[in-house]
C-alpha cells in the first residue's frame, strides 16, 4: 500500500516513514501542505497521514482541496489540539480518522490498519485456490500450512493476490511496496519473487506465482507458460 505522510518535523516523520515501511508500506514524505497537493496528483496514494499544522497551507485546507478533487485515499489528521471543536473541523473536512500527538506509534499503525480495512471488501481475506492472505492479522496460509514471509514478501503477495489473473508489471509491483523511486527497485522485484515461489510454490504441485516474459508476474491458478 502507497502511504504519503505529510509533516513538517523531520524527527516525527522519518520515525513515521521508518515504522511503516518496517510494516511492508511504500512510504513517501511531504513537507508542506502544497508539497502534498503536488505529490497527490502524481501518485495514487491508499492512506495519507496529514498533520495539521504546516507550512505554507495547513492541513484541514489540503484536505478540503483533496477531498473536493475527488481523491479517494484514507486520511488520518495528526494534531497536537485535542478539543471536540478540533476534531469536528477536521472530520468535517474529510478526514477519515483523528490522532492526537504525541501519539503511540502502535495506535497510529493499529488506526491506519483500520482505515486500510474500510477500503478493501467486507472480508478480509484474499484467496486463489488453496493460498489465503489476512490483510488483519497478516497471516499467510497455503492449505492447511502456515507461510512465514518478510515484510516485503507480504507486501508483494498482497498486491499480486488483489488482482488475480491481472499481469502486473515489476514497475507496478516496486510503486505499490516501495517509495516513488521504485525505478531503482523494479530489478528487486525478482529477488523477491523467488524467495515468495521458494515459500509459496515449491513445497507444493500446483504453482501460483507465473511469470510473463517481457510483461511482469500474475497470480493464478491457471498454468502459464513462462
Amino acid at each position: 500500500m502507497r502511504v504519503l505522510v505529510v509533516e513538517d518535523q523531520p524527527n516525527v516523520s522519518s520515525y513515521v516513514k521508518r515504522a511503516l515501511e518496517e510494516q511492508g508500506y511504500a512510504v513517501d514524505l511531504a513537507r508542506t501542505g502544497r508539497e502534498a497537493l503536488d505529490w497527490a496528483e502524481v501518485v495514487e496514494y491508499d492512506l495519507i497521514v496529514l498533520d495539521i499544522m504546516l507550512p505554507e497551507m495547513d492541513g484541514i485546507t489540503v484536505c478540503r482541496r483533496l477531498r473536493s478533487q475527488g481523491n479517494p485515499a484514507a486520511i488520518l489528521m495528526l494534531t497536537a489540539r485535542d478539543t471536540v471543536d478540533d476534531r469536528v473541523i477536521g472530520l468535517d473536512a474529510g478526514a477519515d480518522d483523528y490522532l492526537v500527538k504525541p501519539f503511540s506509534l502502535k495506535e497510529l499503525l493499529a488506526r491506519l490498519r483500520a482505515l486500510a480495512r474500510r477500503g478493501t471488501a467486507k472480508t478480509s481475506t484474499l484467496k486463489v485456490a488453496n493460498l489465503s492472505l489476512d490483510t488483519r492479522t497478516r497471516v499467510v496460509m497455503r492449505g492447511n500450512a502456515l507461510v512465514k514471509l518478510t515484510a516485503k514478501e507480504y507486501a508483494i503477495l498482497e498486491c499480486l493476490m488483489r488482482e488475480p489473473g491481472r499481469v502486473l508489471t515489476r514497475t507496478e509491483i516496486a510503486e505499490s511496496v516501495w517509495n516513488y523511486d521504485a525505478d531503482n527497485q523494479s530489478n528487486v522485484v525478482d529477488v523477491y519473487i523467488r524467495n515468495l515461489r521458494r515459500k509459496i510454490d515449491d513445497p507444493f504441485g500446483l504453482k501460483l506465482i507465473h511469470t510473463v516474459r517481457g510483461a511482469g508476474y500474475r497470480l493464478s491458478d491457471q498454468d502459464s507458460d513462462e
